[in-house]
């Protein structure tokens, strides 16, 4: 048995990943209607702060703690993956707020389903991983790398539908942007998935 209880790592990697869900969930939520970015922004905020505080505590318990349920090295980079999804919809909300995006188009729409159905995803693996049932995993981790492949498709049709539809430059610019961030989001999922994969094979 991997291991022998449940501890202070895990119950804080389960803690991020729901954090992580809300801001995804909020996201897909708040993007229906933007008349109050702004305080959008804020709400998203708070919970990428929480993602940072959760972060710190993974890294204090380490340094506190001699012998470790898993690799240091892969406690701690389940932790920042997690986060850094949750700082990427952050930099997508603060994006969305300096550029006064007041709707969002189809495109944004199917981004935003697919980021919360690999929070869904990640939430369950992440779950399996604190019960001690890594090869449960698996499935959870191909859907993730499944679901970064089709935002790559969905990434370069809508810069081709972008650069067919518009002729302002600056609107352009600011949409191709807007696309790129959030499928970064789900590049950062994909590694995340990557770093749970690794250490399935290890200890399999």
């Amino acid at each position: 048995m991997l291991f022998k209880k449940k501890d202070i790592f895990f119950e804080t990697l389960v803690e991020s990943a729901n954090n992580l869900k809300e801001a995804c969930n909020l996201f897909q939520e708040e993007i229906s209607n933007l008349r109050q970015v702004e305080l959008y922004a804020e709400r998203i905020k708070i919970l990428e702060d929480k993602g940072d505080e959760l972060t710190h505590r993974i890294i204090h318990a380490l340094n506190k703690t001699f012998i470790t349920p898993l690799e240091r090295e892969d406690i701690l980079g389940i932790a920042i993956e997690m986060d850094n999804v949750v700082d990427g919809i952050e930099a997508v909300a603060d994006r969305m707020d300096l550029y006064k995006v007041t709707e969002a188009d189809d495109y944004i729409k199917l981004f935003a389903q697919m980021i919360v159905n690999s929070a869904d995803e990640i939430v369950a693996a992440i779950n399996l991983l604190a019960q001690k049932k890594l090869q449960e995993m698996m499935r959870h981790i191909y859907r993730i790398n499944e679901l970064e492949n089709e935002a790559d498709q969905l990434l370069r049709e809508c810069i081709m539908t972008l650069f067919e539809e518009y002729k302002d430059p600056i609107m352009i610019i600011k949409k191709k942007e807007l696309y790129e961030m959030l499928e970064g989001v789900t590049d950062a999922c994909e590694d995340l998935a990557n770093i749970l994969e690794a250490l399935l094979m290890r200890n399999s």
